[in-house]
């Protein structure tokens, strides 16, 4: 089981903030649908400036460790890396 220093240590190299974009990079190049579905569903803490949507860090690695993120990892390793689960 993975807990918040495995992540921690995992995902040092990314800044304090994290963009959309980042954020699903961090999280295995999920589409930007879920992406979207998981801000908008509020499922991530989250800030919006004009357009942009910020995450900060600790928040995603919160989110990682949800039970969302491991039924939707458990999801994505059914259907495999090549098919998208969007």
């Amino acid at each position: 089981m993975k807990n918040k220093a495995y992540y921690e240590e995992l995902f040092k190299s990314y800044p304090d903030v994290l963009t959309l974009r980042q954020f699903r990079s961090m999280l295995g190049e999920m589409c930007e649908k879920i992406a979207l579905k998981i801000v908008k569903d509020n499922l991530v803490k989250h800030f919006v400036i004009r357009r942009a949507i910020y995450i900060p860090k600790v928040y995603a690695i919160e989110y990682a460790l949800s039970e969302h993120y491991i039924e939707y990892s458990k999801r994505r390793r059914i259907y495999g890396r090549q098919v998208s689960v969007c």
